[in-house]
């Protein structure tokens, strides 16, 4: 489908060698729907509370409890990035586990007309693997790499139990990202196409 993108760029902060997402978004899509699409480049399982803190405002999934603190959140799924571009916002934070406290820093990259024989969202690119889920933050995040690193070390064989077998910094896990972004483009192109038709039925109708 032929729509203006915008590539988005995702940077786990904290992290050395840099983890890092890179994909290309149709403007119409909510928070919401890139908070879908973080958690699929990242390989993360969506276990945690998450939000994006854009400009004054904090964009999530609010509840009772966050009225309750005083604390105003407002619907992720209700804000769209074309909305954020029009305002001249080109980065914000994505925070994910509070408790581990991912924090991801969000760049939009620039704008553009998608490719027609593209459906969107599309995986570009992105470099090392990200910290399991639990893992403890930043600095169990680095206390885990030695262990696993290093088959000399205590807990090496505990680790690579605990996280479910091998783990490669390196591999990101690429087709399985590529896979799962394709279904998501496939259940965005059917509505897209009803839309589309439903448009130039009306501008025929208009002449």
């Amino acid at each position: 489908m032929n729509e203006p993108v915008v590539r988005i760029r995702i940077e786990l902060e904290g992290t050395d060698p840099l983890v890092w997402r890179s994909v290309d978004v149709p403007v119409s899509s909510s928070l919401m729907a890139l908070h879908d699409i973080i958690q699929v480049t990242m390989r993360w399982k969506d276990a945690h509370l998450f939000e994006f803190v854009v400009g004054d405002r904090v964009y999530g999934e609010p509840n009772a409890e966050d009225a309750a603190w005083g604390r105003k959140l407002f619907f992720a799924k209700n804000i769209r990035l074309k909305s954020l571009i029009e305002r001249g916002i080109d980065h914000f934070r994505y925070v994910y586990d509070f408790g581990d406290n991912w924090q991801h820093r969000v760049t939009i990259e620039g704008l553009r007309q998608g490719e027609a024989e593209t459906d969107y969202p599309a995986f570009v690119g992105g470099a090392r693997r990200s910290p399991p889920e639990d893992v403890g933050g930043i600095s169990g995040f680095e206390e885990f790499l030695e262990a696993v690193s290093d088959p000399r070390h205590e807990d090496h064989d505990r680790m690579l139990t605990w996280c479910g077998g091998p783990y490669d910094l390196e591999d990101i896990e690429e087709h399985g990202i590529r896979v799962i972004l394709e279904q998501f483009a496939v259940r965005r192109r059917g509505p897209l196409a009803s839309h589309r038709r439903a448009c130039r039925s009306k501008d025929t109708k208009d002449r």
